[in-house]
């Protein structure tokens, strides 16, 4: 995971060089929702850690307006124009939060159930309320957000899977079809690495990815539950 967060300031460093470039703002724009997959693949574990989740990720209205920034702060410069001249200010701010979040990593200790317990309230938030896609208001990146969520729930169970096994086979096999039958819904809208607009999606569209991701988020409750249990 570590190696990870290392990535998000690499890719996030690459996206700030080139949204400052002159003329290069179509270049942030597409490094923008890989960046956003980086973070949002370790989203569990940064929630864990305090105030820095919202001042990475936080969405407008979120937090008070004057404390916002982040992702979603540049987001909105990048696909609306608004405050072109703040670009800088939050770009470099972002680098510093996420290079203070790979800092907290090493002082901070996140058990097997705190694991597993985040990955079932982000995969219920990606259900309840992401679907409606309010996390990519301006940029309409939505899918690629859902598909690091569940990559990011899919390395944990990963992690926690051999322990699974030990206690319930049967619930590590049903765990790893729905994440299958995540993937494979996901995939639908993915043409190589990139994916469609998310307002490219019906509203049946929408249902079934839901119904999907609340599929799994089920055997994946029960999973942390387990864990919750494991000596």
């Amino acid at each position: 995971m570590k190696e990870v967060v290392m990535r998000v300031v690499c890719r996030i460093s690459l996206a700030t060089s080139a949204a400052l470039m002159a003329g290069n703002l179509d270049q942030a724009r597409r490094l923008f929702p890989s960046t956003r997959m980086a973070f949002e693949r370790i989203e569990p574990i940064a929630e864990a850690l305090g105030s820095l989740d919202p001042d990475i990720d936080g969405r407008d209205g979120d937090v008070p307006a004057a404390q916002w920034r982040g992702f979603h702060r540049i987001e909105r410069i990048l696909w609306t124009g608004k405050e072109p001249e703040t670009l800088q200010t939050y770009a470099t701010m972002l680098l510093d939060d996420v290079t203070l979040l790979r800092a907290k990593l090493d002082s901070v200790e996140i058990t097997a159930p705190a694991l597993a317990l985040g990955a079932v309230d982000l995969l219920n938030e990606v259900a309840t309320s992401k679907i409606t896609g309010e996390e990519e208001r301006y940029s309409h990146t939505d899918l690629y957000d859902f598909a690091a969520n569940v990559e990011g729930a899919r390395k944990i169970f990963d992690l926690l899977e051999p322990q699974v096994k030990a206690k319930d086979t049967a619930l590590a096999v049903a765990t790893e079809a729905n994440f299958q039958k995540v993937s494979q819904a996901l995939d639908r809208y993915k043409k190589g690495s990139d994916y469609a607009l998310y307002t490219s999606l019906s509203t049946a569209d929408t249902k079934t990815l839901a119904q999907a991701v609340d599929a799994l988020v089920d055997p994946l409750s029960t999973v942390a539950a387990l864990m919750g249990a494991v000596k």
